[in-house]
């Protein structure tokens, strides 16, 4: 594959990444394959897929990369035997190396409104996190793949970025961590205002807002979703634990601090809006990065990771309350956070044009 990168940088073109709650043409996902990401416990996770996109279809296209015909065929199947209509899913031969589309996938930007809406890829360097999972070349290679079959202008920033790792409100704000962002293991040589001048670049955002440390168990360095989300323009959502003995509580509570101080690019203060954390999950003896901030926003419905009875219903009703045109709908993820991710970390979202 030779990609045709687009010279200059999005934002000097014009292109903007839009908020997630933008209207949708649909969700990218890339099925799950690698047993070795959820060791001794693959066989449900096809299964929590099949939910999602039981959910999505009704609201949007469901856009999914497959290996091969093989698992195109047993996909196709496996959604006809849950009696998901297939007119609005789509599978597309586009071999990965694991299933985690929200950080290998494409980050779609666009200009223009009404009936000149343009669009674009943003194609990043991937690298599994910081090397942790070689390989990760069929993952990297992923976006420039999306954008020459639909024929997108697709730009190459040169710098190591996850989608997980930012949250914009489509209005100029950007959300990140500085556990992730500054971490040596993506772009060792780019300090604070290098990796800010790159997201202005390339997301046409003028606001970088900065939290700290991630949740116990991320694999990701501190990956920025499974902390606080941008729900509207200025409200935010943001985790807590309120048990002071649980080695979340103080990182926590710093990032609510920070939030609680800052502003959006007009200089309004945030709305802060807390949202439980569930009790402490752990498989095998590890802990396991379960945040019900890994929801994921879709045409008409958000689909909400589910781990604890006891707090599960507490962090829809919020949810439900910030997005009263939209259903919140609960799908237990205790089998899929055991790869170290939920619906956030799996999807992304194909804005309309």
């Amino acid at each position: 594959m030779t990609p045709h990168f687009t010279p200059g940088s999005p934002a000097a073109l014009g292109y903007r990444m839009p908020a997630e709650w933008a209207p949708h043409r649909g969700t990218w996902l890339s099925w799950p394959h690698k047993e070795e990401s959820w060791p001794g416990k693959f066989e449900p996770v096809p299964g929590i897929f099949i939910r999602m996109v039981a959910q999505l279809a009704p609201h949007e296209e469901v856009h999914i990369n497959v290996l091969d015909e093989a698992m195109a065929a047993d996909v196709r199947g496996k959604l006809r035997r849950a009696d998901v209509p297939l007119d609005r899913v789509f599978l597309h031969l586009n071999p990965t190396n694991d299933a985690w589309c929200r950080d290998h996938g494409p980050i779609f930007v666009q200009r223009g409104s009404g009936g000149g809406v343009e669009q674009a890829v943003v194609d990043w360097d991937y690298n599994a996190w910081g090397g942790k999972y070689p390989p990760f070349d069929l993952d990297d290679v992923i976006p420039v793949r999306i954008a020459e079959e639909f024929g997108l202008p697709l730009f190459r920033p040169g710098i190591v970025m996850e989608g997980g790792a930012i949250d914009v409100n489509g209005r100029g704000t950007l959300l990140t961590t500085e556990a992730c962002l500054l971490h040596p293991n993506r772009n060792p040589r780019l300090g604070r205002e290098d990796i800010e001048r790159h997201l202005r670049d390339s997301l046409g955002v003028t606001h970088v807002l900065w939290l700290g440390d991630g949740i116990a168990g991320d694999d990701t360095d501190g990956h920025v979703d499974d902390l606080t989300r941008f729900v509207d323009e200025r409200t935010v959502v943001t985790v807590v634990e309120e048990d002071p003995r649980d080695e979340n509580h103080a990182p926590l509570r710093d990032n609510l601090e920070r939030l609680r101080a800052m502003t959006d690019q007009d200089g309004r203060p945030l709305r802060v809006v807390e949202l439980p954390m569930p009790h402490a999950l752990y498989q095998d003896g590890q802990r396991l990065p379960a945040s019900y901030a890994t929801f994921y926003i879709a045409n008409g419905v958000v689909l909400l990771p589910t781990y604890d009875p006891a707090r599960d219903e507490q962090a829809r009703a919020i949810l439900q309350g910030l997005f009263p045109t939209r259903r919140v709908v609960g799908i237990d993820c205790t089998d899929l956070v055991w790869g170290l991710g939920a619906f956030h970390c799996v999807s992304q979202q194909w804005p309309a044009a």
